[in-house]
């Protein structure tokens, strides 16, 4: 899952690394999204996703990552629970201008027990804070990691995607022998 703020660049990541067309979602926003999304950061924001992003990457010879980027904004938060079932874990695009956009894609994701990476989408090309700036503001764990990425290149993108993968491999092995040491009365 690709997950994140308003205008933060999901729908920019998945078509940047998708190896098939992305099939996007993308609407007008109209006078009626108005008051609803700030768009005060992003003002040549014309449009937005209203349902899902989804792209392919082939990473290796047997593993493909189906990629599902969501909408930002709080009234569509009710499709994450089904675009969580069977993920291997997820990407917090972060928009450093707007950070409070990203806190509650943290919690969702930590309270889910989804494994996840923060990817801090450098617009312009500039990285606008440090990395352990960013980790504290957003207040993840020293273990999570804190990725900077264009989300309009591909290279960029894709080392941020086998970053996820490795972190998905390493929680659901601490996991596995965390389980393994509570079944054999270890801890």
């Amino acid at each position: 899952m690709i997950a994140g703020g308003f205008g933060a660049g999901k729908t920019t990541f998945v078509g940047a690394v998708s190896e098939i067309v992305p099939l996007t979602t993308e609407a007008v926003m109209t006078a009626v999204s108005e008051g609803v999304d700030d768009v005060h950061a992003v003002p040549q924001k014309r449009t937005t996703t209203v349902a899902m992003d989804f792209g392919r990457v082939t990473l290796d010879q047997d593993l493909v990552l189906y990629l599902f980027g969501t909408p930002g904004q709080s009234r569509f938060w009710f499709m994450w629970d089904d675009l969580c079932q069977g993920a291997i874990g997820a990407i917090v695009l972060v928009d450093t201008r707007r950070l409070a956009d990203s806190f509650s894609a943290v919690d969702y994701f930590e309270d889910f027990g989804l494994p996840y990476i923060i990817g801090v989408n450098r617009f312009d090309g500039v990285l606008a804070h440090e990395v352990s700036d960013i980790r504290e503001a957003l207040s993840v764990a020293a273990d999570v990691p804190v990725v900077p990425l264009d989300a309009r290149d591909r290279e960029s993108v894709k080392a941020a995607l086998i970053r996820l993968v490795q972190q998905s491999v390493s929680f659901r092995s601490r996991s596995a022998s965390g389980n393994s040491a509570v079944s054999s009365g270890i801890g």
